[in-house]
């Protein structure tokens, strides 16, 4: 029986992580969003934590090459992201989320994806099986052949999940994935990102701490555009108390964190 063979088996063992960055600065206009982050990141579910306003967006769109850096340096599958060439390689192995999508309103859930997998330059003959895998991962079978017009709110949120596995990503970004999903697909969407994180870089950016200690091997704390806090979530889970405010152990953590007036953590 053949099969589809991602992305990540055939990607170049030339760096040692998927995304690295030192010192890196990020601009929205002439505001400094992100200053002076340090990063790497490899394989796993990594999940991106903070408040509104921390930079958490900028980052997901700089790591996906859609936003220059302002300042660092920032290396991206290998490559530098911080020119204007040199970046249509790793583009093709990395797989984007953002908080909204552009799509045509009559195309349907399977046209979509499909549309999105030759832009990605997915090989022609592998387009229709990874575009049905993509859709039949996120739970779409049924409405694989309904125009995206006709779509909720959570099964838009899926479709555009559908086309960012559609070509077996090696870097896989999501920012506020679980927008607009019921709880039972919160749950399937978790379990399919620790499927996805058994061998692929997979950052997502979210706002849900109880979405970031089910699904996530590592955590990222952001606020006022730099990192405080690198860990696991059981290491966030610990580092707060009674005294903090939350419902579970890892939103004390998380309250604890931010409190804290100086970042915090170690590397991993």
């Amino acid at each position: 029986m053949t099969r589809l063979v991602g992305a990540a088996e055939l990607a170049p063992a030339g760096y040692a992580f998927e995304v690295r960055a030192a010192g890196l600065r990020l601009q929205a206009g002439r505001r400094t969003v992100v200053d002076g982050l340090d990063l790497s990141l490899g394989t796993g579910v990594h999940g991106l934590l903070g408040p509104n306003g921390a930079g958490k967006t900028t980052l997901i769109r700089a790591l996906a090459t859609v936003l220059r850096p302002a300042g660092g340096t920032l290396e991206v599958l290998g490559r530098p992201a911080t020119g204007r060439t040199g970046l249509r390689e790793p583009r093709r192995r990395i797989g984007y989320l953002p908080q909204e999508f552009g799509y045509y309103r009559r195309f349907t859930v399977r046209e979509f994806v499909e549309y999105m997998a030759w832009l990605k330059e997915v090989p022609g003959a592998d387009v229709p099986a990874a575009t049905q895998r993509a859709i039949d991962r996120v739970g779409l079978a049924d409405r694989a052949d309904h125009r995206m017009k006709t779509l909720s709110g959570g099964m838009l949120r899926r479709a555009g999940i559908a086309q960012a596995i559609v070509n077996d990503p090696v870097l896989l970004l999501l920012d506020e994935p679980t927008v607009g999903l019921d709880p039972a697909q919160r749950v399937r969407l978790r379990e399919l990102l620790q499927t996805l994180g058994a061998d692929t870089c997979v950052v997502v950016s979210t706002h849900l701490v109880e979405d970031v200690a089910a699904a996530c091997t590592g955590v990222l704390l952001m606020a006022d555009g730099r990192l405080v806090f690198q860990g696991t979530p059981a290491e966030i889970a610990a580092a707060g108390g009674p005294e903090h405010p939350g419902d579970s152990p890892i939103e004390r953590g998380y309250a604890a964190l931010l409190a804290r007036p100086e970042p915090a953590g170690g590397t991993w």
